[in-house]
C-alpha cells in the first residue's frame, strides 16, 4: 500500500502497519512479540503449576522407566524437557517434545496409556499457551517495547 508523505504511517522492514480498519496506522510504531504469551497475575500462576506438574509426571515417568528397562534415549530426553519445562526456558519446543516422547510411550505400550495421553496434552498446552511470567523464557524474551523515533 502506498501512502502520501503527508500521512504518518509506520513501516517495518518493509512492512506496512495497518490498523484493524484496513487503513495505513498513524499512531506510534509499537513492535511486540507473538509467539508466546507472559501471563501475569492468577493466570501466571497457573502456568507456573501446569509447568511443575508437568515436570514432575516427566521425571516419574522417567524413573519408572528406567526401574523397567526402557531405552536410555527416550529417558534422557523425558527427564531433559522436564527440566526445561520446570525452569520455563524454550516451553514451546520442549512442551512439544514432551508431548511427542509422551505420545510414543502410550502407543509402544510401555504402561498405561492414559497417564501417557494425559502428558502429552498437557505438554501440548503448554507449548502452545508459553511459560507464563514466572519463567527464564519471560526474563529472557519478555515483552519489550521499542517505539521509533520519528
Amino acid at each position: 500500500m502506498v501512502t502520501r508523505k503527508s500521512e504518518s504511517s509506520c513501516c517495518l522492514w518493509g512492512f506496512q502497519l495497518t490498523s484493524w480498519t484496513g487503513y495505513p496506522y498513524k499512531g506510534p510504531c509499537v513492535l511486540q512479540r507473538l509467539y508466546s504469551t507472559f501471563a501475569r497475575g492468577v493466570p501466571g500462576l497457573g502456568l507456573l503449576c501446569l509447568r511443575l506438574m508437568a515436570a514432575i509426571a516427566a521425571f516419574h515417568y522417567a524413573g519408572t522407566g528406567l526401574a523397567s528397562g526402557s531405552t536410555l534415549f527416550r529417558m534422557l530426553i523425558e527427564c531433559l524437557a522436564g527440566l526445561l519445562i520446570c525452569a520455563g526456558l524454550w516451553t514451546p519446543i520442549a512442551g512439544t517434545v514432551l508431548a511427542i516422547v509422551a505420545l510414543w510411550s502410550a502407543f509402544l505400550g510401555t504402561g498405561d496409556p492414559w497417564p501417557q495421553g494425559l502428558l502429552s496434552s498437557v505438554g501440548a498446552a503448554l507449548a502452545m499457551l508459553g511459560p507464563g511470567a514466572w519463567s527464564v523464557d519471560a526474563r529472557l524474551f519478555g515483552r519489550k517495547r521499542l517505539i521509533r523515533e520519528r
